[in-house]
């Protein structure tokens, strides 16, 4: 196997399913390979509770085989158990709640290579269900990342007390995707609905996410809000880094 590894999660999990399939049918496939994606579905709070359990006591491909050689006799039944094991994630990854906006965020985040704004991308992701005002808050911190570095690469200057609202302005005008910069009424009206989503979310944080403290009738967000903040935050988060991208090699 290449140290190349695919861009999309789905991808990954598919080729640690078929490496272990080729070690259990008497092949061999990279432990390196192996380990990175078996950490990052271990690691994945989402996820984790859907991979294959033998993940947890397989810590190489080796291991794998020890465990797989007794347990089950013929290479047909060691192929059938294998991708049993692998279906309930593989079917989260490709029809879940967060397929394919959240694969599509992390490939772009990927890209712009700060490790931080992907882990918040990714606890926002994790706690859509079960932590909705902490998801609410790391939306806004990846969204407040992402403007912070594509403003640093244009050697912006911002306070570091600064609003979001004044930061994605002001990354919204380097990049020129402020509406003001058009005249075309449909690019205005797209535009500036992406001023009024950025606006409503550093609103919605501030009102009922983790970051404040909150009295006896405090709102509380449901999943569905945390989810909708969230998937806002990541299309918004990725036009920016597309766009910036574009920008930089045009």
């Amino acid at each position: 196997m290449s140290n190349e590894l695919p861009e999309r999660l789905y991808d990954r999990v598919q080729l640690l399913q078929n490496l272990l399939i080729n070690v259990a049918t008497g092949g061999v496939g990279s432990d390196h390979d192996f380990n990175v994606v078996r950490t990052e579905l271990l690691s994945d709070g989402r996820l984790r509770d859907l991979a294959p359990s033998f993940l947890n006591s397989c810590r190489s491909t080796s291991q794998f085989w020890s465990f797989i050689q007794p347990k089950i006799p013929d290479y047909k039944g060691r192929r059938k158990y294998i991708y049993e094991a692998f279906g309930p994630v593989l079917t989260e990854l490709e029809f879940g709640d967060g397929a394919p906006l959240d694969q599509d965020v992390e490939i772009a985040l990927k890209r712009l290579g700060f490790a931080e704004i992907e882990q918040a991308w990714n606890k926002a992701l994790h706690r859509r269900h079960s932590d909705p005002s902490g998801a609410i808050t790391a939306a806004r911190t990846m969204l407040e990342s992402t403007c912070k570095h594509i403003l640093d690469d244009y050697g912006i200057a911002y306070s570091d007390n600064v609003e979001l609202t004044t930061l994605y302005s002001e990354t919204a005008k380097q990049l020129n995707l402020a509406p003001s910069q058009h005249s075309e009424k449909a690019f205005k009206t797209i535009l500036g609905n992406a001023n009024q989503v950025v606006s409503q979310l550093a609103s919605l944080r501030n009102q009922i996410s983790d970051a404040h403290g909150q009295g006896r009738k405090a709102v509380r967000p449901l999943p569905r809000h945390s989810a909708l903040a969230v998937n806002l935050a990541g299309a918004v988060t990725m036009f920016l880094v597309e766009t910036w991208e574009d920008r930089k090699t045009s």
